[in-house]
C-alpha cells in the first residue's frame, strides 16, 4: 500500500494545502529540513543581538538600495539641471550628480530613502566592528570557528569598499575629491598602481566611465561576494552550535536557550522592525551627505572637510600623518609617504584576521571551545584588543585632523605630531593599562569565591575590631566566576634525551615558548581558588 494511500482520509482525498506540502516535502525535503533546524536551541544574551543589528542593516541596506536604482543614472554624461532645486538650476552637472539630486528632491520620500540607506550602512559597519570585538574579547573565534571569523572580518572589509564606492556614487565635490585621494593613493603602489587605476577609471583621471564602473562594483559584484559570505556565515553558526557564556550546566557539549520555532522567531521579528524604525528616525531627524550644499564635482576645485565616512578614516588617518617622503630610482618616484600607509594598513588588518590562528599555535589547544570566555580572563588577548582599537581611534583622529582644529581650534601640525606620538605609544600604554585592569578584576573575583560578596553591614567583635560581614556566593555564582580554563606556559623541556644526546630546538619552538610565557606565565594570570583553599576559608582557619 503506498504512503499516499495510508495517509489519505476515509471521507476521500486529502485537503488542497497538504497535498501540496506532500508534493513539496517529496522533491525538496522541506519538512526533514525544518524539523531538524527549527527547534534548534540558540542561547539568550543581549550581547548576541550585535550580530541581529549588523544582518537587519545589511537587509535595510539590500531594500532601500534596490529602491533608489529604479531612479539612480550611473552615467558622467553632462547636462544642465532644470530641477527643482533652484540654486542648482542651469549648473552643467553629471546625469549621476543630476538624478541624486532629483531623487532627493522630487522622488516621493526619495531624501528619506537615500539617508536610510546610508545610515544603514554606518550602522551595519559598526555593529559589524562591534560584534567581531564581543567575539574577540570572548575568545568565540577558536576552534571550530576559524573560518566562520574569516567569513566575518572578510564581510567587514568588504563592507568598507562597498561603502566606499556607494559614497563616491553621487559625483559631489566631497566624495569626488575622496575618489581623487584614492586614485593617487592607488597610483603609489609600485608597478600594478597606474593598471589598477586605468582599469577602474578607464584612463586618466576622473575620465568618463568610473562612475558606471563602480557602480557594477557597488550593487553587483561586491554586495554578491557578501551576501555569500552571509550565507556561509549563518550556515557555519547554526553547524557549530552559537557559543554561550559559564553558569551550571552549560559545557562544550550543549547549548542551553530557547527553540529558534517559535520563540527566537518571533524576537529576531521584533528586533528587525524595531532596528529599522530607529535607523529610520535617524535618518529623518540627522542629515547625512546633503549633497546639494556641496556641489557636483569639478577637478579644479576641493570641498572643504573631505573626509571618507568612519570606517575609512583609518586608512586616511594613516597617510595624513605619514611624512611626505619620495624617493628616486631608475627614473621612477616612489611616493613612500602613500605607499607604507597603505602596506602598514593592509598588514595591520591581515594579523588582525589570522589572530585565531595564533592563538591556537600559541595554546597548542586543539579542542572545541563552546563556551565564551569572560575577557578579564585572557588579560593578555584582552590588552591587544583594546590596542588595535587605540590605534585605530588615533588614526581616526589623524584622518579627520582638519576638522579637529577648525572645530577646537587648534593647530593642525599640533594634532599631526599627536597622532604621529599616539600611534606609537598609545597603543603600548592601552595594553599596559588593560592587562592591568584584567588582573586587578581577577583577583576581585578570586577574592569573592574566597571570602564573599561586600554587603556592607560593619560589626564590633568583643575586642573592639570593626570588620564587614561578607555574604558567601552562591554555587552556581561560584561556579561561574571559577569556570574558566588557565592554560600554562609551554616549554622547551629537556635539550638532552636519555643518551645524552642533545637535540636541536627550532627558532619557532623558542619563540612559542616566550610567548606563551607572556601570555601565561605567573605575572600574567591570577591562580584561580582551588576547592581546598575555599574549604580552609569557610571552616574559619585563617578567617576572622
Amino acid at each position: 500500500m503506498s504512503t499516499s494511500a495510508v495517509n489519505e482520509p476515509k471521507g476521500g482525498k486529502a485537503p488542497a494545502g497538504e497535498r501540496v506540502a506532500d508534493w513539496a516535502d517529496n522533491r525538496l525535503g522541506i519538512y526533514t529540513l525544518a524539523k531538524s533546524n527549527l527547534r534548534k536551541i540558540f542561547p539568550d544574551h543581549p550581547s548576541f543581538m550585535l550580530g541581529e543589528i549588523a544582518l537587519y542593516s545589511f537587509i535595510i541596506i539590500i531594500l532601500t538600495g534596490v529602491y533608489l536604482t529604479l531612479f539612480f543614472h550611473p552615467s558622467m554624461n553632462e547636462v544642465e539641471y532644470h530641477g527643482s532645486y533652484v540654486p542648482m538650476q542651469g549648473v552643467l552637472m553629471s546625469e549621476a550628480y543630476a538624478s541624486t539630486l532629483e531623487i532627493s528632491f522630487d522622488v516621493r520620500g526619495g531624501l528619506l530613502i537615500r539617508q536610510i540607506h546610508h545610515w544603514a550602512a554606518l550602522i551595519f559597519l559598526a555593529a559589524m566592528f562591534v560584534h567581531m570585538m564581543r567575539v574577540f574579547f570572548t575568545g568565540a573565534f577558536r576552534k571550530p570557528r576559524e573560518i566562520n571569523w574569516l567569513f566575518g572580518f572578510l564581510l567587514f572589509v568588504l563592507g568598507m569598499f562597498t561603502g566606499f564606492t556607494g559614497y563616491s556614487l553621487p559625483d559631489d565635490l566631497l566624495s569626488g575629491t575622496g575618489v581623487r585621494f584614492t586614485q593617487g593613493a592607488i597610483l603609489s603602489m609600485p608597478v600594478v598602481g597606474t593598471y589598477i587605476s586605468f582599469f577602474l577609471f578607464g584612463g586618466e583621471f576622473p575620465g568618463g566611465d568610473f562612475v558606471a564602473r563602480f557602480y557594477s562594483i557597488h550593487i553587483l559584484l561586491l554586495p554578491g561576494i557578501m551576501l555569500g559570505l552571509l550565507v556561509g556565515h549563518l550556515i557555519l553558526i547554526v553547524v557549530h552550535k552559537h557559543t554561550h557564556y559559564a553558569g551550571p550546566g552549560k559545557t562544550n557539549k550543549n547549548v542551553v536557550g530557547m527553540p529558534f520555532f517559535p520563540v527566537y522567531t518571533a524576537k529576531a521579528g521584533g528586533f528587525f522592525f524595531l532596528v529599522f524604525g530607529v535607523i529610520a528616525i535617524i535618518a529623518a531627524v540627522a542629515q547625512v551627505n546633503p549633497i546639494w550644499a556641496i556641489g557636483p564635482y569639478r577637478p579644479d576645485q576641493v570641498s572643504t572637510g573631505a573626509q571618507p565616512d568612519w570606517y575609512m578614516g583609518f586608512a586616511e588617518g594613516l597617510i595624513r600623518f605619514m611624512p611626505g617622503w619620495e624617493i628616486n630610482l631608475w627614473g621612477h618616484t616612489l611616493v613612500l609617504g602613500v605607499f607604507i600607509p597603505l602596506v602598514l594598513f593592509g598588514v595591520l588588518l591581515v594579523l588582525f584576521a589570522l589572530y585565531p590562528f595564533f592563538e591556537s599555535w600559541l595554546t597548542g589547544d586543539k579542542r572545541e571551545h563552546h563556551i565564551a570566555e569572560r575577557p578579564r580572563n585572557s588579560p593578555s588577548r584582552t590588552a591587544f584588543g583594546v590596542a588595535w582599537i587605540t590605534m585605530y581611534m588615533v588614526m581616526l583622529i589623524g584622518g579627520g585632523n582638519d576638522l579637529w582644529a577648525t572645530h577646537f581650534n587648534l593647530s593642525i601640525n599640533a594634532i599631526t605630531w599627536f597622532v604621529r606620538i599616539f600611534f606609537i605609544v598609545g597603543p603600548v600604554v592601552a595594553f599596559i593599562v588593560t592587562k592591568r585592569i584584567c588582573l586587578g578584576l581577577q583577583r576581585r573575583d578570586k577574592d569573592k569565591v574566597l571570602h564573599g560578596r561586600e554587603s556592607g553591614i560593619i560589626k564590633r567583635l568583643p575586642h573592639g575590631e570593626f570588620v564587614e560581614i561578607h555574604e558567601p556566593l552562591s554555587p552556581g555564582d561560584r561556579y561561574t566566576l571559577t569556570a574558566h580554563e588557565q592554560y600554562k606556559p609551554a616549554e622547551i623541556g629537556p635539550t638532552v634525551d636519555e643518551n645524552g644526546v642533545e637535540r636541536k630546538v627550532k627558532s619557532a619552538e623558542k619563540l612559542r615558548a616566550r610567548l606563551s610565557k607572556s601570555y601565561f606565565g605567573e605575572e600574567n594570570q591570577i591562580p584561580k581558588p582551588s576547592a581546598e583553599e575555599h574549604r580552609e576559608i569557610t571552616s574559619g582557619h585563617g578567617h576572622h
